[in-house]
């Protein structure tokens, strides 16, 4: 309780700096509108193959913004020496990362409902009767691609190019976890029963534990050396 209640209270310092700036919130939502629109003029919004590939479409731009706000996890402790401060306060490694993820798993998901209407608009496809699905996708397709994102947003933080290593680190280790997500997503999109796919679901429940799990564990390592 202890460990969750450290984590909740960096989680809120993350979400309450965001608010009073908007400063990667609005950066990525004006990427990720930019990618949609662009990808609108390359196909034809009302072809079935825009259907079977909307899951990969909508993943690929979550991802690419993403990446926007994981870069500023651990970049904007480091003004001030605050990353230091952090590091000896009497917290836990842990409790810094899942607080540090659970903060931009909370960014990722605003970013991602806030831009399903714009797809909605764009490549014409319907979610709406099927958000009961969708949304726990979502949650945990952004928490494993989230949770590998800010083991190396703490690893990269001292790099002077963070913002070229860290999609270069995340991109080949959270690929099953975006292959499941594209699955699912595009078996939505398209009316397919979700049945078929329930194993890609637990395969991406699995995913996240077990790097929750190796994160939990590194984190001291990589922020005390």
């Amino acid at each position: 309780m202890e460990l969750l209640r450290q984590a909740l209270a960096i989680a809120r310092k993350d979400l309450r700096i965001e608010r009073r700036s908007k400063e990667v919130v609005n950066a990525a939502f004006s990427f990720a509108l930019v990618v949609l629109l662009l990808f609108s003029f390359t196909f034809d919004p009302t072809g079935d193959q825009v259907r079977e590939m909307s899951g990969g479409l909508l993943w690929l731009v979550y991802s690419f913004a993403g990446v926007l706000v994981l870069t500023r996890s651990f970049a904007q402790e480091t003004q001030n020496d605050c990353l230091d401060a952090l590091v000896a306060a009497p917290v836990s490694g842990a409790a810094i990362f899942l607080g540090k993820a659970l903060a931009n798993t909370v960014f990722l998901l605003f970013l991602e409902l806030a831009t399903l209407p714009v797809f909605t608009i764009f490549y014409n496809v319907r979610w709406e009767a099927r958000m009961a699905w969708l949304l726990p996708i979502l949650v945990l397709g952004t928490w494993g691609f989230t949770v590998i994102g800010t083991v190396f947003s703490a690893l990269t933080v001292s790099v002077r190019l963070r913002e070229l290593m860290l999609p270069l680190l995340v991109f080949p280790i959270t690929v099953p976890a975006l292959m499941a997500s594209v699955q699912l997503t595009t078996t939505l999109f398209t009316g397919e029963p979700i049945a078929g796919d329930l194993v890609w679901l637990q395969f991406l429940a699995g995913f996240d534990l077990i790097f929750t799990l190796l994160g939990v564990t590194l984190v001291e390592t990589i922020l005390v050396g």
